[in-house]
């Protein structure tokens, strides 16, 4: 209350050793008025005033809010300042944006994608199954099975063995590409700047979400907080229903610092902005004589928005002759700065336990890595619960399965009771096949080699009389092994 006593202490010697009225262009403007003042000034001097904060006196020398109930009972002074009352909470461990892999995006936006998921591979099965019956060119519908896993293999950035001719079917699967080159590119930028240069945020930063999230809160008992709470003309009135259900409630304490055990608690701190600062910085001083490390000494943070701002000045009883008398000084202490000079003199001049502390050391924690230890265990669960389910169908359901879903080759049996092999041409044949005894090309002394983007190839015909271009016995020749 130093800062109280010296803007008092100006206002007396101001008015009773007539300090404002020793300029002379002063005293040519005032006349009556200045007699009027004087008489004031006559009449209380040598007198003792009896000054409080809240309780009606001479006059109450605390910076009161000018609330419209307030103004039938008492004078208020002119505006010395706004007062802001914020809310002051225990630092979390991880910004309220999200942590991990899931803080890119917000959670809409993952239902959507999900839902893109979900549905991009019944639809590419509807659309070719519809053109298999408009158009028939022989080319058939891509089922349900293959088109979900070409979108799910698509979104992890791998490759399939489809191979659609269709104009119609290859937008389809350029579109879903196109989709996932673009979200991967935003994805990675996101997450790279959310590890490294992301804002931390808080759960609290509006009244409203202490409501919302059933947030406990305290504030002083006889403060303003309680008198506009339980105000229902007030906007904050709403907040009345968690002091009823105990989720809010309203203490006296002898010191500010009574206050941190419920903060630690969990409780957020409802207080005037310039009694949080002060007791910030005397907890950030505590901790730096106790020799804290530096990274553990801003265990509180106040939320970024105000809990409600008011108008501040002095109030004297109605109709009293003092407001007269003491406004023109108030006005020249707080148009000269004095005022918020007082408020702030004892605080350092940089904010006091930012919510962002600027850390350049950003490690990755356990929790930026939980989603990656979520998906094995998701995917490792999921793999035997397939594995159960087949096991299920295999022997007890009596469904035959096929368990080589890569056979290259297909057995059947001709007219003459002969059996052969249909090659799928979506894979390379085997290379014995194309220079081997039973070759499908004509091999003589006639064929040429020819070079084409700096590697050589056969250049042989086929029995169908077409020309092909075979690579010469080098590495990507072994790609036409026989694997079987």
């Amino acid at each position: 209350m130093s800062g109280l006593e010296l803007i008092i202490s100006s206002i007396c010697n101001a008015t009773f050793c007539e300090v404002v009225y020793d300029n002379p262009i002063t005293e040519i403007l005032l006349s009556e008025h200045k007699k009027e003042l004087l008489q004031i000034a006559e009449d209380l001097n040598g007198k003792q005033l009896k000054i409080g904060t809240y309780d009606q006196v001479d006059m109450a020398a605390a910076f009161l809010p000018t609330v419209y109930k307030y103004q039938q009972f008492v004078d208020f002074s002119t505006i010395l300042d706004n007062g802001v009352w914020m809310m002051m909470l225990q630092r979390p461990k991880e910004s309220a944006a999200g942590s991990g892999l899931l803080a890119p995006f917000e959670i809409q936006v993952w239902y959507l994608i999900l839902a893109a998921v979900l549905s991009y591979g019944p639809c590419i099965t509807l659309l070719t199954y519809l053109r298999s019956k408009v158009v028939k060119d022989g080319e058939r519908n891509i089922s349900l099975s293959p088109s979900f896993w070409f979108v799910y293999g698509a979104l992890l950035k791998q490759g399939t063995t489809l191979a659609p001719e269709a104009n119609t079917t290859r937008i389809l699967f350029t579109t879903w590409w196109l989709f996932i080159i673009l979200l991967s590119a935003f994805y990675t930028a996101n997450l790279t700047a959310f590890l490294t240069l992301s804002k931390f945020t808080l759960d609290v930063e509006y009244p409203e979400d202490l409501y919302k999230k059933n947030y406990r809160w305290v504030a002083p008992e006889g403060s303003t907080v309680q008198y506009v709470i339980n105000d229902a003309d007030e906007n904050l009135n709403f907040l009345s229903k968690m002091v009823a259900n105990g989720r809010a409630e309203f203490r006296s304490v002898n010191a500010d610092r009574q206050f941190l055990p419920y903060v630690t608690g969990g409780a957020v701190l409802v207080k005037e902005q310039t009694a949080i600062d002060h007791l910030m910085f005397e907890d950030y001083l505590k901790k730096t004589k106790d020799k804290v490390p530096e990274v553990k000494r801003c265990t509180y943070v106040v939320a970024p928005n105000p809990f409600m701002e008011k108008l501040r000045g002095f109030a004297y009883p109605k109709k009293s002759k003092l407001k007269l008398l003491f406004d023109p000084v108030l006005t020249y202490l707080l148009q000269s700065g004095i005022v918020t000079y007082l408020e702030t003199r004892d605080l350092p001049s940089t904010k006091i336990c930012p919510l962002d502390l600027q850390s350049k050391d950003r490690k990755l924690r356990n929790s930026d890595l939980s989603m990656t230890y979520m998906l094995m265990g998701v995917g490792l669960a999921t793999a035997i619960a397939v594995f159960g389910g087949e096991m299920i169908i295999r022997y007890y359901v009596r469904i035959k399965i096929r368990t080589n879903r890569s056979e290259k080759t297909k057995t059947v049996k001709s007219s003459k009771h002969r059996r052969f092999r249909i090659q799928d041409d979506s894979h390379p044949p085997p290379y014995d096949s194309l220079f081997g005894h039973n070759s499908r090309y004509k091999m003589n002394g006639h064929s040429t080699t020819k070079i084409v983007n700096g590697r050589e190839y056969w250049v042989v015909g086929t029995v169908s009389g077409d020309t092909r271009l075979i690579p010469v016995r080098t590495p990507s020749a072994f790609l036409y092994q026989r694997d079987k």
